[in-house]
């Protein structure tokens, strides 16, 4: 197990983070201990959050395919898979974990502290995936639910089913601009990073001299497609923003 004393401060800040306190905390401790922990702790005993991760992404897929379900009658199952796909993805769920800056408080095992284990995407969307599990065995359906729609949902709200069912974000954002007569956006590869066999690409997205948002994927084209996404998600909050003020 790993010590209380090592881990309340940062978990309390993170129930904090979350507006959720745990009545099982070990659950929160669990989701965030990776399997780099097994044999690191004195005792031996270091569960990890696999097991959480697994449960958290079938939960995860339900509440996001019931909510498409009710919210859009009009969208076949083709488009819905894909909604769903954009939404559940490896990219969005690391990029909710970055919002939650759950990197800051995982429990790594020191070979992968020493190799930035806490900025790995695919360490961070699976710690998203056992957080939302151990929300739900710690507090049933409503705080899982709560937290799906918050940091999952919200943005099909915002940006409109059909723009998550056309999966090209490139061209949505490209006729977003068009029509505020804004500068086209410009995709410039950051770097590149992996072993060879799995490499991972960081894209940045300018508008003009301003990095606009970053993008990463294991293509150069999946890379600018999430670079693209999240530039529509800020673009689209500061548009609400602007016309709240106009109407205030």
């Amino acid at each position: 197990m790993v010590p209380e004393e090592e881990s309340a401060v940062p978990v309390v800040a993170l129930e904090e983070h979350l507006g959720y306190q745990f009545r099982n905390r070990a659950l929160l401790v669990q989701a965030l201990t990776h399997g780099s922990c097994r044999g690191a702790s004195a005792d031996g005993d270091c569960p990890d959050n696999e097991r959480l991760e697994f449960l958290g992404d079938s939960i995860i897929g339900f509440f996001v395919s019931e909510a498409l379900y009710r919210s859009s009658p009009a969208l076949d199952e083709g488009k819905l898979s894909r909604i769903k796909s954009n939404l559940v993805n490896a990219a969005s769920l690391r990029r909710v974990a970055e919002k939650l800056d759950l990197g800051r408080y995982l429990l790594l095992g020191p070979g992968e502290e020493k190799s930035g284990g806490r900025m790995k995407p695919a360490i961070l969307s699976d710690a998203l995936e056992a957080l939302v599990a151990a929300l739900y065995l710690d507090g049933g359906l409503e705080p899982a639910l709560l937290f799906v729609r918050e940091h999952l949902l919200d943005e099909v709200e915002r940006l409109g089913p059909e723009s998550f069912a056309a999966a090209d974000f490139k061209t949505v954002l490209q006729e977003f601009l068009q029509a505020r007569r804004m500068p086209a956006a410009r995709y410039d590869l950051a770097r590149t990073f992996g072993p060879d066999h799995r490499k991972t690409f960081l894209v940045e997205l300018w508008l003009g001299d301003k990095c606009l948002s970053q993008g990463e994927g294991a293509t150069k084209k999946a890379a600018e497609q999430e670079a693209a996404r999240q530039a529509l998600g800020l673009l689209e909050q500061e548009k609400a923003a602007s016309t709240g003020t106009e109407n205030e």
